[in-house]
């Protein structure tokens, strides 16, 4: 069969959240190149139901065990297999019914079905940065060992990885990750300590989930993308900088030795970096919106705010120190963000409870993974004891 007919049997571990939804979207407008394997969902069995009804997956893990009865029950008609349980996400992640897992659970929660395909030798299309933020070190040292190819989807990531195409002999200098900056750009605290919920949520740029959407209103998700490309590209800290871009049509830089800039660009839509890292090598037809030059757009750049902004310098911090401490730092990060989401701790009040979590957990230069699991629940344990009764 030629290579280009050959269809790719595709894992959507998170497949009802922001990352999966789009994922299927791409794969429907290209079910002559792919196929859908498995989905997983923590708690949306509703949705986890139509979507296995419209892509007929091999077999379906939602994360609550109470809701499995129900999905059992409206896929009866079908041949789908049905798994419950988070244990149940590392067992499918290890069979061998698919070639690519895209892993898009959010949080630390997906670190352990995405470690289990890497040791399957599974290709993975990485949208769950806690991942290597988490334990980056020994999930890229798996990687190599069991020659899984790890292809970012972030869409800052991908673009280093795009810039990067041809290029692996010659030295990076420095990459620069671009941030939009957020719905709060330019503010100050006294304003931020009124900020809620509903208010930074709405991202001005990107559609997203509800966590990733907090962690760019306080500039987190930049700090946690920094440590992210310290592995994935096998960076020193030194090389990393971050540079505040409102208009989000660069999506990241790479500056090689010679003084060379290559940037990657278009339209903000995370449709496209999905589409690439599902379909790599080959970049394939869309037919998503482009960037026109000349309309009358500035694009312009400016150091981020880090004193109004304080989560960043923190996983500065934490990307320079390294050991279990950027593990602490998402830990405490993912607590104070699912507070702040239920109205229970305030917008800066966010900031305080990662920096006291960071302060009190034992560090640890070189931990095992067992370390990195002890130091987050250690972590989340500190830092839910800071949230307000």
């Amino acid at each position: 069969m030629p290579a280009e007919q050959h269809i790719k049997r595709i894992a959507i571990f998170g497949s009802t959240g922001s990352i999966g939804r789009q994922a299927l979207e791409v794969i429907a407008k290209h079910s002559d190149k792919f196929s859908v394997e498995i989905l997983t969902a923590h708690h949306n069995d509703e949705l986890l139901v139509k979507q296995a009804i419209q892509f007929n997956p091999n077999l379906v893990v939602i994360g609550d065990e109470h809701k499995y009865q129900k999905v059992k029950s409206a896929l009866a008609g079908t041949n789908i297999k049905v798994f419950a349980g988070e244990d149940a996400l590392e067992e499918v992640a290890g069979m061998d019914v698919y070639d690519m897992m895209l892993a898009a659970i959010v949080g630390f929660a997906g670190l352990k079905p995405t470690l289990q395909a890497i040791e399957s030798g599974k290709a993975l299309a990485l949208a769950n940065k806690e991942t290597l933020v988490v334990a980056g070190d020994i999930v890229m040292k798996k990687a190599v060992e069991n020659r899984a190819p790890v292809i970012p989807v972030d869409s800052e990531h991908s673009a280093i990885f795009q810039c990067l195409v041809g290029e692996m002999r010659n030295p990076i200098e420095k990459i620069v990750l671009t941030a939009s900056g957020g719905p709060f750009l330019g503010k100050k605290p006294n304003y931020l300590v009124n900020v809620k919920r509903d208010h930074a949520l709405q991202h001005p740029n990107w559609n997203m989930g509800a966590k990733i959407s907090i962690d760019s209103a306080t500039l987190m998700n930049k700090g946690l993308e920094m440590i992210e490309a310290r592995w994935l590209f096998n960076l020193r800290p030194d090389q990393i900088q971050v540079l505040v871009h409102p208009q989000s049509i660069v999506h990241s830089m790479v500056q090689f030795e010679d003084g060379s800039i290559k940037a990657q660009m278009g339209l903000p839509d995370m449709k496209v970096p999905i589409q690439y890292a599902l379909s790599f090598p080959n970049r394939i037809r869309s037919e998503f919106p482009r960037y026109d030059f000349r309309r009358p757009s500035t694009l312009t750049f400016e150091d981020p705010d880090f004193k109004t902004f304080r989560n960043l310098l923190l996983a500065i911090e934490a990307l320079k120190k390294g050991g279990n401490l950027p593990c602490v730092l998402n830990a405490a990060n993912e607590i104070a963000v699912y507070a702040f989401l239920r109205n229970r701790v305030g917008f800066l009040d966010m900031t305080e409870m990662i920096e006291r979590t960071m302060q009190h957990v034992p560090f640890m230069e070189s931990p095992t993974l067992e370390e990195y699991f002890e130091s987050d629940a250690e972590a989340r344990n500190f830092a839910a004891s800071l949230i307000k009764l």
